[in-house]
């Protein structure tokens, strides 16, 4: 096996410690790591360098951070503080050293790697686009535990801390500079040679009794930094800071999640009571985070997520199907037939049917993350061009930000070059994938689809974007079924990250491992998942929104049913929701299910009514809430901007209920428990392989709590006796719409959770 860690010596009298954790992509803060380092530091002084660089031999990769399998294993607070304190430690030795030191960071610099960095006496990174600076363990629950809490606010100033450690948010080399967190930003093929400089100066500032003066005056003139002192250094003005960080925390994640408010309790301490008492508060912190629930179910989707990224979207790793067989009984997927390996098709290029919200959204993506030349057709002149100066103004919004510090051809520029346009098919006859994104109408799908089969080559495969309409029922049109797939995305497609694949009966392996590999290289999180009405995300979705449907008719205010799904930690209501979706759109995908699904899902007539006085949501300016041209209104609890149009309750015939004979956390439970139910029917049905995707899916593209870790998790961590008791006085109360499933009924019974030990 190969040294984690190698230290070598210039000629200049620098040496260069270069990280390369044997048998990994990226290089982590794992089991050996401190052992490693600390011989490479007595080797350094065996050799008798005058200073030190801090280096990484992983491509893209300085340190990406802590190794995750390691804090998985912490078993108490105890022992998560012992670590904590063990690394700090080390880290505070290296801020010890005798002879300065300079991380050279080229690649990811995250969580662990960055409290590391912030340990060495400068730091210097590359221009390129894969060197990314951030601390983003609150995105796990946690918070930095090395150190992280305490040194960077005295890097960067405490305004700017606490929006990278509240946030979790990455920043290049260039913000990481403009910041102060960095000195120099240079391109890789000369990193290590100017860190080797910068830490010489080092030597020479030392010598000379401490900072250089023209370090001393940029100090000195910095209105930045002049601002920082005075907001850090008084109690008012620290105060200040405080309350606003916590009131943006309240907002974006009201109480449910514990790391923001104990990441401003340790950078809190050790601005009023200093370092030490800083670092112990940090230590001990961490200790209480990691075990927490919330704490673990974030770590759970990371890994879950992780997985995703390895596999093709087949079971077992080996392409395998698992449809209900007609006559099965519930909760008995038919037989798993396995097949060879399937190889994923080369995409070169790719056509979107379509120029509308979809179309050009999918466009953007294929262009920009995936780099692939994508050619979009809609009906006109008009619609085509209506439609890429949309695609346009998505890349010029993100311009600044993605052409910062890119390699030629990387930028947002370059992605705009990509995507061309026709208002025939000329140019689809190359393309690998075309994927349709026109109106949920089967008719206009299956006419697009046999105009495509006459211009393209056979070996062609045409995905819908559809998110209703059974992938088999819209195949019936193909000559080729079996090259025929879902691809669902999600509105916008350039923020929302999930992907549904759908494949049916008839979709080849090589088909559903394209559409996955496509998906991710166009920066998706992707799931697949087998046909049937709704798929997984629109089926789930559905009693959702209905039971909020029949809450209203019931008499239960608007704001109230918005409140309790927040509450519950849903990041916006089911009434706002319906506004957004269309109320028009929302009437007839649950006439679909109803059709599907029967008497459950039977809706209430109020969204006929809706219709019928013109009120459509926010497309049309009508709908739940009152729209004030074209600004949205908000639709967020406790948000003084939202405001509920009043007269939609005359036009329902119904008089509201006091909201003080309600119990607001009883109705959100009553709400997040329907999307649970159709969850576990979906893996009854044979719609979901694993839970796994049923909780990422949930996550990912419809916002289920992240804290509670999706439908399957959640039934896991409560038990499934308890969900079904629960259940089961709901179904007293409301009937049908609650009846239990049996595969619910059969996991209470015997106990066994969907997660499985080696799934934990």
């Amino acid at each position: 096996m190969s040294k984690m860690i190698t230290l070598t010596k210039r000629e200049d009298q620098v040496g260069v410690i270069v990280i390369d954790v044997p048998n990994a992509s990226q290089n982590t803060l794992t089991s050996g790591f401190r052992e490693a380092f600390e011989d490479a530091i007595k080797e350094a002084r065996d050799l008798d360098v005058k200073a030190l660089v801090i280096a990484s031999k992983k491509p893209g990769s300085f340190i990406a951070g802590a190794d995750i399998q390691i804090i998985r294993r912490i078993a108490s607070k105890v022992e998560g503080e012992a670590r904590a304190t063990d690394l700090q430690n080390a880290l505070n030795n290296i801020e010890k050293l005798p002879i300065p030191i300079v991380a050279a960071i080229h690649g990811a610099c995250l969580g662990g790697g960055l409290e590391l960095a912030l340990a060495c006496h400068a730091r210097v990174a590359s221009d390129d686009r894969q060197t990314k600076l951030g601390l983003p363990e609150v995105q796990l629950g946690l918070l930095p535990a090395a150190g992280g809490t305490q040194r960077l606010p005295r890097t960067i100033g405490v305004e700017r801390a606490l929006d990278l450690m509240l946030t979790g948010k990455q920043i290049d080399g260039r913000r990481a500079k403009k910041y102060g967190l960095v000195g120099d930003v240079v391109p890789e093929a000369i990193l290590i040679d100017v860190a080797a400089k910068r830490a010489l100066e080092l030597v020479a500032a030392r010598k000379d009794g401490g900072k250089r003066i023209a370090d001393r005056v940029s100090e000195l003139t910095d209105v930045k930094h002049l601002r920082e002192l005075a907001l850090a250094g008084n109690p008012a003005g620290r105060n200040l800071v405080f309350k606003q960080a916590e009131k943006a925390v309240r907002k974006r994640t009201g109480e449910h999640y514990p790391a923001p408010y104990r990441i401003l309790e340790a950078t809190r301490i050790g601005l009023e009571k200093g370092m030490a008492a800083g670092l112990a508060a940090e230590a001990r912190l961490f200790g209480e985070l990691i075990m927490t629930d919330v704490s673990r179910r974030l770590i759970e989707i990371f890994f879950a997520t992780t997985e995703m990224r390895k596999s093709l979207g087949f079971e077992g790793g080996v392409g395998t199907h698992r449809p209900r067989e007609p006559n099965s009984e519930a909760g008995a997927p038919g037989q798993v037939q396995e097949q060879p390996r399937a190889q994923a098709v080369d995409v070169r290029q790719v056509a979107v049917v379509g120029a509308g919200i979809m179309g050009h959204g999918i466009a953007c993506v294929t262009a920009l993350r995936a780099g692939i030349p994508v050619r979009i057709k809609d009906r006109d002149d008009e619609a085509l061009a209506h439609g890429l100066r949309a695609a346009h103004s998505i890349l010029a919004e993100k311009s600044d930000r993605a052409s910062a510090g890119a390699k030629s051809g990387d930028s947002v520029p370059a992605a705009m070059r990509l995507i061309s346009g026709t208002t025939d098919y000329t140019g689809f006859r190359p393309c690998q994938v075309i994927i349709e994104a026109v109106f949920e109408d089967l008719k206009l799908k299956h006419k697009i689809i046999k105009e495509l089969e006459a211009v393209t080559q056979p070996d062609v495969i045409i995905a819908s974007n559809t998110s209703s309409i059974p992938i088999a029922r819209i195949a019936e049109a193909s000559s080729r079924p079996e090259r025929v797939v879902g691809m669902h995305y999600f509105s916008p497609v350039h923020k929302m990250p999930l992907l549904e694949v759908i494949r049916t009966k008839q979709t080849s392996d090589e088909v559903v491992a394209t559409a996955v590999k496509l998906g991710r290289a166009q920066g998706k999180t992707v799931i697949v998942v087998n046909d049937g009405v709704g798929f997984y995300t629109s089926r789930i979705l559905g009693p959702y929104l209905n039971e909020a449907a029949w809450m209203l008719s019931e008499g239960t205010p608007i704001e109230t049913i918005d409140e309790a799904a927040t509450r519950w930690g849903f990041p916006v209501g089911p009434i706002a929701l319906l506004d957004e979706i269309g109320i028009d759109t929302a009437a007839k995908v649950a006439k679909i299910a109803h059709e599907a699904f029967g008497e459950r899902m039977t809706p209430p007539d109020s969204l006929a009514r809706l219709i019928e006085d013109g009120r459509t949501g926010r497309k049309g300016g009508r709908g739940f809430y009152l729209y004030e041209g074209s600004q949205k209104a908000s639709t967020k609890a406790g948000d003084k901007k939202k405001r509920v149009d009043e007269s939609v309750y005359a036009t329902l015939g119904i008089k509201t209920l006091k909201k003080r004979r309600l119990d607001v956390d009883a109705l959100g439970e009553q709400l997040g428990l329907q999307m649970v139910l159709e969850a576990v029917r979906c893996m009854e049905d044979g719609i979901l392989q694993h839970p796994r995707d049923g909780d990422i899916g949930a996550i990912f593209g419809l916002g289920f709590p992240p804290f509670r870790g999706g439908p399957f998790r959640t039934i896991d961590s409560m038990g499934a006796a308890d969900v079904l008791e629960r259940v089961k006085k709901l179904e007293e109360r409301f009937g049908k719409r609650f009846t239990p499933p049996e595969l619910l009924i059969d996991r209470a019974r015997t106990g066994e959770p969907f997660y499985k030990e080696e799934d934990a």
